[in-house]
Order: C-alpha cells, then sequence, then structure tokens
C-alpha cells in the first residue's frame, strides 16, 4: 500500500494566546488523514509541527516511514524555519495543501464577537494563505520540486486533486517497483521503436529482466494434458472463441499460455515486451505465432505485454493499468475524414478488461508483415471517453505524451485485430498532425477514461515532461 506522510504546520506561540486554537487545527488535519485513508492510502500523520525542534523529531519520523509522498497541510501561519528541515530530511515530492475550513470568513459573525483577541483566534484559524508564499520562497531557494492544492474543506475539487495526487503517486511505486522483461528482439528496421533500456530504468526506476526463447519452450515442454484443459477451458470463459478456430490452433495457443503464465511468474514480471521471428518451421517461430491469446490474458489481468518488443509501449500500457483503466496496445489504423475520426488497433495483445461486448479468439491466415499464422484477438474498446499515452524518447529526454479523446460507435475492420474509431475535440488531422510532431513511436496505449490530470501529476512527481494534445 502506498504510505503517504502528512504533517501539519503552525506556530507554537499562538497556542498559550488563543484558547482551543491548536485543537480545532488538529481537528482540520485529522479530517485532511481520514479522507486520504479513504482513497487507499496508509497515513503517517505526524500531526502539527510547530516549532524547529518538533521539526527534526517529526521529520526522523516520517524519513524511517520511508513515505512516498508528503502531503503539508498549512494550518495557520506558520514560520518556514519550522518546514525546511523536514523537507531536508524526508527528500520526497512536496504537495502543499493550502486548504481553509471553509469557503470564506462569515464576516458578520466574526466582527460580532467583539473582542479583538478573539477574532484574532478565529482569524488564525483561516489565515492558511499567509504561509505560501514563504514556504515557495524557501524551496525555490533551497532547490525543492513541490506542487499545491488551494481551495477549502468541503470543496470536492480540493479531494479530487489530492486523489489524483495519491493515485499518481500509487502508480509511480509500482512504476518504481515493476519488473519489465524483454523477450526476443526488435522487429528489425522499426528504428521508432528501439529503446534505450538504461533511460527506461533511469526514467521510472523499472527493472528490466532480459529472458530467454529456451526458457519459455522448456516450460512449454513440460505442460500437462489437464492444464492444457484448465487454460482452454479459461479461453472459453473469457473470449468468445469462433467456431473457425481450429482445434490444434487452440491447443497450441493454450500450450503458449501456459509456458508464458510460467515464465512470468518464475521472474516475477509486472509486464512484457516481445518479438521473434526465428527460421520457418523451428520451435520458436511455433511458439510465437501463438502468444496472442495468452499475452491477452496476462494483460487483462495486470500483466501488460506489449509486441514488436516495444519496451517504451509497455511501460505505457502499465502506467495506464496501474491506474486502473486497462492501456491496450495500439497502433494508427486509418483515418476518416467523413466521421472526423482516427481508428486504432493491433493485431497482438489486448486489454480485455475495457472491451465494449465479446472479445473474440479468432483465426488469422496470415499475421502481416511476420511469419506464421495463427489465433488473434478481436475487439473494440468500450465507447466513451478514453486516453492515449505514449513513453517517447525524444532526443533530450524521456517524455510522457498524452491526449484524451472519445471512443465512439461506428463500422470497424474485421480483420481479426482490437480495432476502434476514436474522435478528439481538435479533429482528426490536428490531431494526427500534433501527436505524430511530438515524435512518439507508432504504438501508444489507450485506456479508459480521461485522465490527463492524473497522467501530468505522475509526470512531475518522476520530473517527467508531460506534453498534452488535448
Amino acid at each position: 500500500m502506498l504510505k503517504v506522510g502528512l504533517f501539519g504546520i503552525g506556530l507554537d506561540t499562538y497556542w498559550p494566546q488563543f484558547e482551543g486554537l491548536l485543537e480545532r487545527l488538529e481537528g482540520y488535519q485529522n479530517q485532511i488523514a481520514e479522507k486520504m485513508e479513504a482513497f487507499g492510502a496508509d497515513v503517517v500523520n505526524v500531526g502539527l509541527v510547530d516549532s524547529p525542534i518538533v521539526a527534526r523529531e517529526k521529520a526522523q519520523v516520517l524519513k524511517a516511514e520511508d513515505v512516498d509522498i508528503l502531503f503539508l497541510y498549512v494550518s495557520t501561519y506558520a514560520l518556514s524555519s519550522t518546514v525546511l528541515p523536514v523537507v531536508q530530511k524526508v527528500k520526497c515530492p512536496i504537495i502543499i495543501l493550502n486548504i481553509q475550513p471553509v469557503a470564506a470568513i462569515d464576516y458578520e459573525k466574526f466582527n460580532a464577537l467583539g473582542d479583538r483577541g478573539k477574532m484574532t483566534g478565529e482569524w488564525l484559524a483561516h489565515c492558511q494563505a499567509c504561509s505560501v508564499p514563504e514556504l515557495a520562497n524557501v524551496f525555490n531557494r533551497s532547490g525543492f520540486d513541490y506542487e499545491f492544492v488551494t481551495g477549502y474543506l468541503d470543496e470536492e475539487s480540493v479531494w479530487v486533486e489530492i486523489q489524483d495526487w495519491i493515485d499518481a503517486a500509487r502508480v509511480a511505486s509500482v512504476m518504481n517497483n515493476n519488473r519489465l522483461g524483454v523477450l526476443g528482439h526488435y522487429y528489425a528496421g522499426m528504428l521508432d521503436v528501439y529503446s534505450d533500456l538504461t533511460k527506461q530504468s533511469s526514467a521510472f526506476g523499472t527493472h528490466i529482466e532480459v529472458v530467454e526463447m529456451c526458457e519459455l519452450k522448456k516450460y512449454r515442454d513440460e505442460v500437462t494434458e489437464n492444464e492444457i484443459n484448465e487454460k482452454i477451458d479459461e479461453f472459453h470463459n473469457t473470449f468468445e472463441v469462433l467456431g473457425l478456430c481450429e482445434t490444434e490452433e487452440i491447443i497450441r495457443a493454450a500450450k503458449t499460455s501456459l509456458a508464458l503464465d510460467k515464465l512470468v511468474e518464475h521472474h516475477n514480471l509486472g509486464s512484457l515486451a516481445y518479438y521473434y521471428e526465428g527460421e520457418s518451421g523451428n520451435e520458436y517461430e511455433n511458439i510465437v505465432t501463438s502468444v496472442i491469446a495468452g499475452n491477452t490474458l496476462l494483460t487483462g489481468k495486470n500483466v501488460p505485454v506489449a509486441g514488436e518488443y516495444e519496451v517504451k509501449n509497455a511501460q505505457a500500457m502499465k502506467i495506464m493499468d496501474a491506474f486502473g483503466v486497462g492501456g491496450s496496445f495500439s497502433e494508427f489504423y486509418a483515418m476518416d475524414f467523413n466521421d472526423d475520426i482516427v481508428m486504432l488497433g493491433h493485431d497482438g495483445p489486448a486489454h480485455f478488461a475495457i472491451a465494449e461486448g465479446n472479445v473474440q479468439l479468432v483465426p488469422l491466415p496470415v499475421y502481416h508483415g511476420k511469419p506464421g499464422k495463427g489465433l488473434s484477438i478481436q475487439m473494440t474498446v468500450k465507447h466513451g471517453p478514453v486516453t492515449l499515452l505514449s513513453v517517447v524518447e525524444g532526443k533530450d529526454d524521456v517524455f510522457l505524451l498524452v491526449a484524451e479523446g472519445e471512443s465512439v460507435a461506428g463500422p470497424v475492420l474485421q480483420i481479426g485485430n482490437t480495432n476502434s474509431r476514436y474522435r478528439f475535440s481538435i479533429g482528426a488531422r490536428a490531431f494526427i498532425n500534433e501527436w505524430s510532431k511530438q515524435g512518439p513511436s507508432h504504438h501508444c496505449a489507450i485506456g479508459v477514461g480521461h485522465i490527463a490530470n492524473k497522467i501530468d501529476k505522475f509526470g512531475k512527481l518522476l520530473n517527467l515532461r508531460v506534453v498534452s494534445i488535448c
């Protein structure tokens, strides 16, 4: 579970001056902690820091707890000297919560208090914004990155933003702990797909495990008849298996699926990129021409698999999957200028959990541009809002390319691939031009829902540029 650090800041000088102020501010902070826990975070709430001495004590606790992200709640005015020791010690992403108790002070009730001492105490309970420029000044001069959430306690947008930060931090943790397998080799000549594995590990913290075709073959040779029958049952429970699928092909795909499961389990893989050709008729070609069904099962069970050895897209698919929105392997298929849409799909692994209707297992007499024949997946991504994501290796950096659109109903190509129609707010022509200008590979990951805000926050946490097209 994601571990979230939370500390509030105040000024110890105020507590003896204004009765009940400390308890009131601690109550607000506890409300924030409870809400964060409801978002699925393990919250390490160290309470209010109100002096440099307390700051060092609480910093040690947060450091020992190894929190993934740190929320700093500004409860009232506080000295920046009580904040700097904490962030220096903890060294993790910082989100400053500039959150008032209410949208506005009740001025009439406030001024009717009649006691300027009480009035000052009441004002200080609403004085969150006072510290914000001071904190930013010190963080800027000290070289610490930070972000703000500004609003009031009952404001829905505040909690949406906080949940987005928590979700983004959770995905950053998933990527940092992920083990990505690479199996086979690149599709020769697909220069856009070639990746710098060191840059990928550096950008996301991902461990990349090189796995061998001979190991996959070993597991395939060891499968039993009972296992094959169970896997075929899984095919039928997950897919609509067309009657045109030959029994021999289903068995062949089941054997390979079982071997893939064992490879993933043995290496504790969270994602996989693969491609292979081999000499015509050899055992490895037999394996690689029967992987699509098994890789689709893995993808739908949170182990996304990218074909054509597209490491960058395996990363993008894992990000989308970790956000809980799918992440299906896709490439641009065609444009429909009459309907102003772009068609995307792929003959490789699909994310069956985000399908519109049935997911079909169908025979393909030929894999275009690849050797052999076998079974493939035919499906459409669920109609409604979608987000496209590409992990891009640019000239100088790794960055994230994102666009929000909509999967829409309409005719698709029944060619044994995933295939969907997508509409974008800027129109198909502008979209394809602006997306392509960023220099991504020709693959991308598609997830359901609009999550560009979450991806933007994820990029900030990892210090990666995020380019949003629409």
